[in-house]
């Protein structure tokens, strides 16, 4: 996975923890837009195409999508773990895994982008986000190397923001660092309305989320 990254709270590790990364999925139905508001958000799985006609699926993560995760990790490269985490990581720990098995979609949303390769489901993208109030939440994202430029971050973004909406959430936050433009320009086009400003070397920015 690659450099398209958001970082949380990289001063507060049990809240960067908490916003992590972020196989066949056999007939899972497709959910259409109408649906962005549900009952229950783990069933929350949508299709879609790319510019490059690759069929993908935006769906909730499951406690069986561990594997996959740690897969997905170990592909990414240095500096997408130090964008990601703003410092290095080898492994994801037993008990990050065990907070992403346990992932409420109340207090914690993940969704997982996935393809279809030689019959097995790929985790190629993931986006999270954690409340941090009562009507705000922080958000963060890995998109896999391959990936890039497709406009899979902000579908992810797009994606979490109904759901965040439907739960009542009005402000999206996040920490880029300076450099990771094309976050930074991925939260630029979403259509929100977005400050930030610049502290000890991090970007602070907010979203206003809007339906």
């Amino acid at each position: 996975m690659g450099n398209i990254t958001s970082i949380s709270d990289h001063g507060n590790k049990q809240h960067s923890e908490d916003l992590l990364f972020s196989t066949a999925i056999p007939d899972r139905p497709k959910v259409g837009k109408e649906m962005c508001i549900m009952s229950d958000i783990r069933q929350y799985a949508e299709t879609e195409s790319l510019r490059n006609g690759l069929d993908i699926c935006i769906r909730a993560s499951r406690p069986d999508d561990s594997e996959r995760i740690v897969e997905a990790f170990h592909q990414l490269n240095p500096e997408s773990v130090y964008l990601r985490f703003f410092g290095p990581k080898k492994e994801i720990s037993p008990a990050e895994l065990q907070r992403f098995r346990e992932t409420d979609f109340d207090r914690r949303v993940i969704l997982l982008c996935t393809v279809m390769q030689e019959g097995r489901e790929i985790v190629i993208a993931s986006a999270s986000y954690v409340r941090a109030g009562e009507d705000s939440a922080e958000v963060a994202f890995l998109v896999e190397e391959d990936f890039h430029r497709l406009g899979i971050a902000g579908r992810l973004l797009k994606h979490l923001g109904r759901i965040a909406i439907g739960a009542g959430i009005k402000t999206f936050i996040a920490e880029v660092l300076p450099h990771n433009t094309a976050m930074l320009g991925v939260f630029k086009r979403s259509g929100w309305p977005m400050t930030s400003e610049v502290s000890d070397g991090t970007v602070h920015l907010s979203l206003a989320l809007q339906s």
